[in-house]
């Protein structure tokens, strides 16, 4: 499959064009309106420092079914103890640069959560479409995760811990409001072992995009989610 130059037009390829290794798109912009664009068709960006700005539509889709989150015994135990505080949208940026620096290797290479992508995604916070979780311990920013939500799924992006369970009590605390509120599914992008211990599965591209369809016709919750 070829991969696809954008232009200044706001358009994408369809998702099911994308290569074997998810790769469907090449160049275009951050701009809020490109990328939820994106989202609305199941795609993301990702690239690394000194690239151009590549887009992605993987086959098989990772997805987390809220319902289906599997937390140990032991995340379990530490969220009953009330050991962290749990709070949404107070906190975007510090969470979108710790995980920055997570994926920032002692090597010096960077990260693709690069200033552009920050500004980019915060933007998208302002304008109420990104969120945050963060977990804090003992008044310090332990752990959290960020995502763009849009009807009812919402799309991961990245998650940090400093402290170990932390983005796990994190994703529970994420999980139990998108139940609450009948999300129907986040997208994890690519699985990791990780993500299947929390109780993400793999599922074909042409089942996701039904899906996604499908999520985005219900009513979007946007704005800051920090009141709720």
């Amino acid at each position: 499959m070829p991969v696809f130059q954008l232009t200044d037009a706001l358009l994408f390829p369809p998702p099911e064009l994308a290569r074997e290794d998810g790769l469907l798109a090449v160049g275009g912009d951050l701009s809020v309106p490109r990328l939820l664009l994106a989202y609305q068709h199941g795609i993301f960006p990702w690239y690394s420092p000194g690239e151009p700005i590549l887009w992605w539509a993987p086959d098989p889709r990772c997805v987390l079914f809220p319902a289906e989150l599997h937390l140990s015994r032991r995340t379990g135990r530490l969220r009953r103890q009330g050991r962290f505080t749990v709070t949404f949208d107070t906190a975007f940026t510090q969470v979108m640069g710790a995980c920055a620096g997570l994926r920032a290797d002692d090597a010096g290479n960077g990260t693709w959560i690069d200033e552009a992508m920050q500004a980019a995604y915060g933007e998208l916070h302002r304008l109420g479409h990104a969120h945050s979780v963060e977990c804090w311990q003992q008044g310090e920013l332990v752990g959290g995760l960020y995502g763009v939500a849009l009807g009812g799924v919402f799309f991961g992006e990245s998650m940090f811990s400093r402290v170990a369970n932390a983005s796990k009590i994190a994703m529970a605390s994420l999980v139990e409001r998108l139940l609450a509120w009948n999300f129907d599914l986040i997208d994890c992008q690519v699985a990791s072992d990780h993500l299947i211990r929390l109780g993400a599965r793999t599922i074909p591209g042409a089942e996701f995009q039904q899906r996604l369809a499908a999520a985005l016709g219900t009513e979007e919750r946007r704005g800051g989610w920090q009141q709720d």
